[in-house]
């Protein structure tokens, strides 16, 4: 082979993009799925909690639900939705602040800071590998 010719085993670029999204989109749906799961953990709660907690544990679950959607409509079209990613990414992160400055002082706050941790993380490596902030370019185009 020619020290010019370009060998067959180096990835296009749109081959590249399509692993990257693939796994963008894998990680999207595990973080999908840890939501669903999440719901699913918080019906219990909700059941067993009194009259002064039972309206926050049921807006809890209910936003669970909300992320395991949102998640999944990122997976889909992971440049379409601009904005989108940025707030789930902020609200993650936020949460995940919260939960270390609060510390062990604060029920809750050490699953939290794991769980939310993990996805603000699931959620950066999701955004970095499809290049999500070309949604911008295309709510520009649209406007």
């Amino acid at each position: 082979m020619p020290a010019h010719a370009p060998s067959r085993h180096v990835e296009t670029g749109t081959g590249s993009a399509r692993i990257r999204d693939r796994v963008a989109r894998a990680l999207l749906v595990l973080a999908a799925a840890g939501a669903v799961a999440a719901v699913a953990g918080a019906v219990g709660t909700v059941a067993t909690a009194g009259p002064a907690t039972r309206m926050v544990e049921t807006w809890r679950m209910l936003g669970f639900g909300v992320f395991a959607g949102v998640f999944l409509l990122l997976a889909y079209r992971p440049r379409l939705y601009a904005g989108i990613w940025e707030l789930a990414i902020l609200n993650k992160l936020g949460l995940t602040l919260a939960a270390l400055s609060f510390g062990s002082g604060t029920d809750g706050a050490g699953v939290a800071l794991i769980a939310d941790g993990a996805v603000t993380v699931i959620l950066l490596a999701a955004y970095v590998l499809s290049r999500s902030w070309a949604a911008w370019s295309t709510a520009r185009a649209v406007a």
